[in-house]
């Protein structure tokens, strides 16, 4: 999955040597350049390096427009197929629903439409214990036991006691990423628990009147979103280009909420399973 591509998008994949034939779904926020002017460039490569799959791309009402007429006028014939899904900027709507996971919209507010995007791990099985197993359970009788049933015999009464031969299922996993918005609190009970929140912060407190005026938002408010919706981690980014060092930036978000990184490129956030 690919969130946002904007120019030089390809480069970073290869520099970091992420293999992008394995990207299958991409998600666009909104129609700011910035935010989706590698796309063109990224689908083309991917046909030039003979691609075959299917790609699946969200975004909102406008980029099958774009993409379709730049394909159109360098008579560009793509040997896989674009399948578009125009997304509900306006109101939260689960757009993907995969075999282990779900993705929702995040509706933000921007200058033009715009969301973020929730991803939600689904419902783990529980973990057998090998050890504590009789050597000759069916395969049925495994996927019984994943399903946190306990083993019957003939008649009814248990023989094997689901919770002394498996372990709880691995936690569900969830991450929210929201740029471009202004301070939004509305997003709050849509994100509360998750495990990590990308949260735009492009300016400093000192420069508030000019985050309302472009629509974008604060450190402090990027954190004070995490603080209130209860979040385990806060990554924040999309930094206006006049801060060439960003340390205020994160020193002014860990006032409000301790637990936050700075979105570097390169840097990799894990979310645990446990």
């Amino acid at each position: 999955m690919l969130l946002d591509c904007g120019e030089g998008t390809q480069m970073q994949l290869i520099n970091y040597k992420i293999r992008y034939q394995r990207i299958n779904h991409i998600f666009i926020t909104h129609l700011h350049g910035d935010h989706y002017f590698g796309l063109i460039g990224l689908l083309s490569t991917m046909h030039l390096h003979g691609r075959k799959n299917d790609i699946e791309l969200y975004g909102p009402i406008g980029l099958d427009e774009i993409i379709t007429l730049q394909l159109k006028y360098s008579e560009t014939f793509l040997a896989y197929k674009i399948n578009f899904h125009p997304v509900d900027t306006e109101n939260i709507t689960q757009i993907l629903d995969a075999k282990h996971f779900v993705v929702e919209t995040i509706p933000l507010s921007h200058r033009i439409k715009c969301c973020g995007y929730l991803f939600k791990e689904k419902p783990k099985k529980r973990r057998l214990i090998k050890e504590a197993l009789p050597e000759d359970l069916s395969l049925l009788n495994l996927v019984a036991l994943k399903d946190g049933k306990d083993l019957l015999d003939e008649y009814g009464e248990i023989l094997i006691e689901n919770e002394k031969v498996t372990l709880p299922p691995k936690k569900n996993r969830t991450y929210a990423y929201c740029t471009d918005t202004a301070y939004l609190e509305a997003i709050i009970p849509q994100i509360t628990d998750i495990d990590l929140l990308y949260h735009e912060s492009t300016f400093l407190s000192d420069m508030k009147a000019r985050a309302i005026e472009t629509y974008h938002s604060t450190c402090a408010e990027a954190a004070t979103i995490a603080k209130k919706a209860n979040v385990k981690k806060l990554v924040i980014g999309h930094f206006s280009s006049r801060y060439k060092d960003l340390s205020p930036l994160l020193e002014e978000a860990r006032t409000v909420f301790p637990n936050t990184s700075l979105a570097i490129e390169g840097e990799l956030f894990e979310i645990p399973e446990e």
